[in-house]
């Protein structure tokens, strides 16, 4: 969609950023690996199975992630009540306090249909442990979702929400919705906006709202504003772009890969971090390909847990699970080596 508000491409003061970082009930978004963590239920009876997702959660922190999502897409958002929603926050929450992990920072998918519902979900979050909160655009009405009134809903929210708003743009999930540069950098503008997430796979984008946000990076700290890559296969190129960190699917089947290519570039090993990045693409592709279903059949292969997703995903067959496990295995040689 094209921008009509009439942002610029300049720098945005930086107050965003600043005010945000002065919140003391808010845990700071550090630079690095996210993982959008996955829902696990009870194989027979759909039910949330609690344990294997505190269980998970741990591990990937302890493996070198800097914050989770909790609800997101790979979380099965779409497919839980919102009691669901906040339980699973919650446990999220006491696992990483259980596991000496408090500082660490959750992230909520908290997308619903209205403003209202929405800031009461955050809301609620909020008393569940949650930090901040991931939003897509509304789309159910898309034919009158133009681009005042996704101005007007992310607004309307972020004056209410007690969590700290990461814009997600994911056209794909939205009815083809593509929030431009210049609406997010106008965006960004709110103290309570702190962040975009780009599954678009748009880097030309990132870019342009990392650099007219003065967004957070592993080399300087900018205003606070976190540009988010939205899959690991372009963790190389959104580092080169400005940006400030990954929330990616596969980080659930590969963390330390992903860290690792992460911390290569960080440290000025640039060559080494790109022909890992080839690495991690070629396996990520896999798992892209098969979805939640996919990622959750890798995480049974190779770390004993993960199940099936809640109807109507369907379960894969056989033959489906040996593709996905010999498509992630070079990935996964090295993942075990790290």
């Amino acid at each position: 969609m094209t921008a009509s508000n009439g942002a610029t491409n300049g720098h945005i003061n930086g107050h965003n950023g600043h005010t945000n970082g002065q919140r003391t009930d808010r845990r700071p978004l550090p630079c690095g690996i996210y993982a959008p963590t996955m829902t696990f239920f009870d194989p027979d009876t759909e039910d949330l199975d609690i344990p294997t997702i505190k269980k998970h959660a741990e591990r990937l922190v302890r493996d070198g992630l800097v914050g989770l999502v909790t609800m997101g897409s790979n979380g099965e958002a779409v497919h839980c009540t919102r009691e669901e929603k906040i339980a699973v926050t919650q446990a999220t929450r006491e696992a990483l306090d259980a596991a000496g992990f408090a500082e660490t920072p959750i992230i909520i998918g908290a997308t619903e249909g209205s403003v209202r519902v929405t800031i009461d979900l955050c809301k609620q979050a909020k008393a569940a442990g949650a930090d901040y909160a991931l939003l897509l655009p509304p789309s159910y009405f898309r034919a009158l979702m133009d681009e005042q009134a996704i101005y007007d809903y992310f607004v309307a929210i972020a004056d209410e929400s007690p969590l700290g708003l990461i814009l997600y743009n994911y056209p794909g999930a939205v009815a083809g919705i593509d929030m431009d540069s210049d609406l997010l950098i106008k965006l960004a503008q709110h103290p309570n906006i702190v962040g975009t997430k780009f599954t678009c796979g748009n880097t030309g984008k990132l870019t342009r709202v990392a650099l007219a946000t003065d967004a957070k990076t592993p080399f300087a700290e900018g205003s606070g504003y976190m540009a988010f890559g939205g899959m690991c296969d372009f963790t190389v190129q959104t580092l080169t772009s400005g940006g400030s960190g990954i929330i990616a699917g596969g980080a659930n089947v590969m963390p330390r890969m992903c860290v690792k290519v992460w911390n290569l570039y960080v440290e000025g090993k640039r060559e080494e971090a790109i022909a890992l990045q080839k690495v991690l693409s070629r396996g990520d592709w896999f798992l892209t390909k098969a979805a939640i279903a996919g990622t959750k059949q890798a995480i049974q292969s190779y770390f004993g847990y993960g199940g099936f997703p809640r109807r109507p995903l369907k379960r894969l067959e056989k033959a489906k699970v040996g593709i996905i496990e010999e498509g992630v295995k070079e990935v996964m040689e090295v993942e075990k080596g790290l």
